[in-house]
């Protein structure tokens, strides 16, 4: 099962060192946020870089990184690094560090764009941060694994997947505070992102 971790903190940080910088990077930005006037409060994600349909803030690109590492409350924060912690570290050990991180960045950028080209002319304004379209991204990576490369997955961590899918997509759509465009563009951009990658992976 590769998705149940069994390392210390020492081994752990030895063995996934850009998950662990990840990890580190929301958790820091979350601090920021509260030292400047709470997670909570849309000027203040606004102004540290979240993705929004209002001009001119709407054209600054560079929010379409800087917003997967912000968070909305405690509870987004808690939430996304414990799917980082959990679900991340395998496909890090299997990808190698930096196509790893480049796959997790760009999927969050991919479900970021697609989510902005979506609620871009929406009429009311939308704030959009997490890192949840790098997770499922992450997940889609692990989706390309399961269908197509199923010698790399054991069953029993297929189905896990496979259930985790089912549920954060209904989550997904039942919570209307969820940016669901968002997650469904992370989980198309890791798998197609990692069916590129897959190419230059030796399979063990």
């Amino acid at each position: 099962m590769i998705f149940i971790r069994y390392e210390d903190w020492r081994s752990y940080l030895r063995y996934y060192p850009v998950t662990s910088l990840l990890l580190a990077a929301n958790i820091v930005m979350f601090i920021v946020e509260l030292l400047n006037g709470g997670s909570t409060n849309g000027y203040t994600l606004l102004r540290l870089g979240a993705v929004t349909n209002v001009p001119p803030f709407d054209a600054e690109w560079w929010r379409l990184f800087t917003a997967m590492f912000l968070h909305s409350g405690l509870m987004h924060l808690v939430s996304n690094c414990f799917a980082i912690l959990v679900f991340a570290p395998p496909l890090e050990r299997l990808m190698g560090h930096f196509k790893y991180l480049l796959l997790y960045i760009f999927s969050g950028v991919i479900g970021n764009i697609i989510s902005l080209a979506v609620y871009h002319r929406s009429s009311g304004l939308h704030l959009s941060v997490g890192a949840s379209g790098a997770v499922y991204g992450v997940y889609g990576a692990f989706l390309f694994i399961a269908l197509l490369q199923r010698n790399l997955i054991d069953e029993s961590s297929r189905k896990t997947l496979y259930s985790l899918l089912m549920v954060g997509v209904v989550y997904s759509l039942v919570v209307t505070q969820i940016n669901w465009v968002a997650h469904f563009g992370g989980l198309l951009g890791g798998f197609v992102l990692y069916a590129i990658l897959s190419r230059f992976i030796k399979n063990h």
